[in-house]
């Protein structure tokens, strides 16, 4: 079967965690280990998040006055790489037979998008209420709650096309293993003589994953993060996991907007639009969430 994964931030580094190489080293090989199982009895595809990367390319750019800071579609195309190159080894190393293709990815978005007016997606590290109050000022960051800490948000504008979709496709069809639509892709308008410009923003990677599981017509899509599937009233007492749930009576605004419920849309999204099943859950159970006994499944 054909199966686009997405996989979160937490692939590559635990909640906490310092943004060394080494760390996101150590945690992509353990994430290969599991995807691999996946992947030696279906085709996969791999989409990936990179907001914290992005958010610390972002920082090192700031700190150098020399020159002005690159804008986030070029972080973003660096992050891509960088992050691919990673992915790329570690999953040659658990499928030595396979082979591996790491793709820098554009995103089509839309220029008028209100996305752009009020940003809402989180990148970086985090950091406290009175270090968040000192980068707002002096950078012009907007910076929001993510759990107990802050980060820096950024406008996430929907994905519309996939630039590179039908190259995607013929490296699905020759047998790769492709990485691709990193952070669901390099944020591009498209002007009126078909020539493509980067924009300051970064694209929801589970948004992006849906897209691109419609356009190559796969057979699932299966977002890998670090909890064990959607959960009712989370963080509650009286918090539930959701094992199956349909697309049409659920509701990803009533979930966290940085978090759970662009999962929960994307996942939504690629149901109705194909009438096939979605999946959220765990990257450690990759395995038993694509079966359909671990995680939440979202039916049409």
């Amino acid at each position: 079967m054909r199966i686009v994964v997405a996989i979160g931030g937490n692939a590559l580094l635990k909640r906490g965690e310092t943004l060394s190489w080494e760390n996101q080293r150590i945690n992509m090989r353990d994430a290969a280990a599991a995807l691999a199982e996946v992947a030696r009895s279906n085709t996969l595809v791999l989409v990936h998040g990179n907001g914290p990367q992005v958010g610390l390319l972002a920082l090192e750019a700031d700190a150098y006055k020399a020159v002005p800071p690159y804008p986030l579609d070029a972080l973003g195309a660096e992050s891509q790489g960088m992050i691919g190159y990673l992915i790329a080894q570690e999953m040659r190393r658990a499928l030595p037979s396979r082979n591996v293709v790491a793709l820098l990815t554009q995103t089509v978005v839309d220029a008028k998008d209100p996305a752009f007016q009020h940003p809402t997606k989180p990148i970086g590290p985090v950091y406290s209420e009175i270090g968040a109050g000192g980068l707002a000022g002096p950078r012009g960051w907007t910076m929001a709650k993510d759990g107990a800490s802050f980060r820096r948000v950024v406008a996430s504008p929907q994905p519309q096309r996939i630039v590179e979709a039908d190259a995607i496709a013929v490296l699905v069809e020759a047998g790769a293993l492709v990485v691709c639509t990193g952070g669901g892709g390099i944020p591009v308008i498209e002007n009126d003589d078909n020539s493509l410009e980067g924009v300051e923003a970064v694209i929801d990677k589970d948004l992006g994953a849906a897209l691109l599981a419609h356009d190559l017509d796969a057979g699932r899509l299966v977002i890998l993060t670090d909890v064990d599937g959607v959960y009712e009233n989370w963080g509650k007492p009286e918090q539930r996991l959701l094992r199956e749930i349909s697309a049409t009576d659920i509701d990803p605004g009533s979930f966290a907007k940085g978090s759970m419920g662009p999962k929960i849309d994307a996942a939504c999204r690629f149901a109705r639009a194909t009438g096939r099943p979605a999946f959220i859950g765990s990257l450690a159970e990759a395995r038993a969430v694509v079966e359909g006994k671990a995680g939440t499944r979202i039916d049409p």
